[in-house]
């Protein structure tokens, strides 16, 4: 191969990296919500409960210029992106962000970040009350969102609304609830976020 052939491949090569560089990594800001299928054991009965197969969520934080997930798992705290996509179904996910642009510019985006870090640290609420002492995923992202810009992404409803016909649904409902079930408690889903007519779609993968 002469000189020439050889720097003509290298150069290709080089920008064929680049391109699958770009391509493995979404363009990201701060606030994005990003949902996911979990492998978590309630899984199953949140997606069947919202007939959503989304059954987790969380939201983009940069954070010195790599992007982090401010999830609510076993607590609240911060997950690199591409971590978290891993612990998804088939490592899928869908990255939404609010359609009216002008509500992100970067002090908003400021304003998201530094709800999001005051929750941090609090413990997974198995339960799915609205009260802050523990938070689940759904709720965090509702909150941070509420409580910074005034922005509210999907209804709350009930548990009462949601279908608890499923078997993995009654049998989750037994587990945390027995019969002292919650009938009116608020429940904000992952699928009525991901549903707003307030989000537009920017990635999926």
């Amino acid at each position: 191969m002469t000189l020439a052939a050889w720097a003509r491949a290298a150069a290709a090569a080089a920008l064929s990296a680049l391109s699958l560089a770009a391509s493995a990594a979404p363009d990201v800001q701060t606030g994005d919500l990003v949902f996911q299928q979990s492998r978590s054991a309630q899984s199953l009965a949140i997606q069947q409960a919202t007939h959503s197969p989304y059954s987790h969520m969380g939201m983009i934080v940069v954070r010195q210029g790599r992007p982090y997930v401010l999830e609510a798992a076993a607590q609240v705290g911060y997950t690199p992106l591409a971590q978290w996509a891993a612990q998804g179904e088939r490592g899928h996910y869908v990255v939404k962000r609010l359609r009216d642009a002008a509500r992100l510019a970067p002090p908003a985006r400021e304003r998201l970040a530094a709800a999001g870090a005051a929750f941090v640290g609090k413990p997974y609420d198995l339960l799915f009350a609205w009260p802050d002492e523990k938070i689940y995923c759904s709720e965090l992202v509702w909150k941070i969102y509420q409580r910074a810009l005034g922005v509210e992404i999907g209804a709350l409803a009930p548990l009462k609304q949601f279908d608890l016909s499923a078997p993995a649904v009654r049998a989750k409902m037994q587990e945390r609830y027995g019969s002292d079930v919650p009938w009116e408690e608020p429940i904000i889903s992952p699928a009525a976020m991901f549903d707003s007519a307030l989000l537009l779609t920017i990635d999926e993968r």
